[in-house]
């Protein structure tokens, strides 16, 4: 029985001119977000105004999204050369997002806990100042929208030209996706506040408040169970690993070659690492032409490959 192993590692993090507009248009828009949301939180406090506060905290927990996505560029660009980071650094961004999740649903709860004191207790609202601000919300999240879309079509452009269109900026459309979610919740907050004020409905506002808070735990939910399938290393049921088991069946010739063993992890947002066993009665079969089987799947950036050959592959 003979093994060969290969370990063939990609930096992944590289920065060309479209990571170099993403990060720019990610940066501005965490700044925007960030002044906006401290803005509508006091509003929301000063004005008595739950629907505000609850798009002034779902903005909080975009604010911080979009910044780990910034944090996520400059901490890649900075320790992209350091060897102590075996697999890269982008797990820095995994492990704030999951205790900013925990954060949030504290959040959720203080939100929660306030609606129902308004809607037991109400206080008067200052419904024209508080639409103002909740106005002035909505069109920084347009702004915000277009500064990030005119970094997306630069970053499509220059894929395009690269001829890989089809690997765009996964944290810029992680980004804009949560401005446009926050351009949502400030229709919401909108349309409360107009109702309360035009038809005197108090207890609009408050019921928004908690709708707000429950948009805002869905989200921490979701983020919690997405960061830690990544920290725990629970990739099995990824479509790349069928991608990698059907790669070595066409190329490895059924029942030629087969897996004995097979790990997968996540190494990036669209970036794999996997560790093969393989079992074969292909005497000529190496480390290299397993790794040319798998270069078709350019999300698999780093490959650890082990070979057992059967010992009848030597009487060929």
């Amino acid at each position: 029985m003979h093994t060969h192993n290969l370990t063939a590692w990609s930096h992944t993090h590289q920065f060309d001119q479209g990571n170099v507009a993403g990060e720019r248009g990610t940066r501005a828009v965490m700044w925007i977000t960030a002044v906006m949301m401290v803005l509508e939180i006091a509003a929301g406090w000063g004005y008595n105004s739950m629907a505000l506060l609850a798009d002034g905290f779902h903005m909080s927990s975009h604010a911080v999204a979009i910044g780990l996505s910034a944090f996520a560029y400059a901490a890649a660009r900075r320790y992209a050369g350091d060897r102590r980071f075996a697999f890269g650094t982008w797990k820095i961004e995994v492990l704030a997002g999951f205790a900013s999740a925990i954060f949030l649903l504290v959040v959720v709860v203080l939100m929660v806990a306030g609606s129902i004191e308004r809607l037991v207790s109400p206080v008067p609202i200052h419904y024209q100042e508080a639409i103002v601000i909740a106005v002035l919300g909505l069109m920084v999240n347009i702004a915000s929208a277009l500064i990030l879309g005119t970094a997306h079509h630069h970053d499509d452009g220059h894929h395009r030209h690269e001829h890989h269109g089809h690997h765009h900026d996964l944290n810029l459309r992680s980004a804009y996706v949560h401005v446009m979610a926050d351009a949502a919740t400030s229709v919401l907050a909108i349309v409360a506040l107009a109702g309360g004020w035009r038809y005197g409905w108090a207890w609009l506002d408050p019921v928004t408040g908690i709708v707000g808070a429950i948009v805002v735990a869905l989200w921490a939910r979701r983020l919690i169970a997405d960061t830690g399938k990544v920290l725990l290393d629970r990739e099995m049921d990824d479509p790349v690993v069928d991608e990698i088991r059907q790669a070595i069946a066409v190329d490895g010739k059924v029942g030629e070659t087969c897996i004995a063993d097979l790990h997968v992890w996540r190494v990036g947002k669209s970036c794999y690492s996997c560790a093969i066993s393989l079992v074969t009665h292909d005497s000529e079969l190496t480390p290299e032409a397993v790794r040319g089987w798998l270069s078709q799947h350019e999300e698999i950036v780093h490959a650890t490959i082990e070979i057992h050959q059967c010992p009848d592959a030597h009487a060929s």
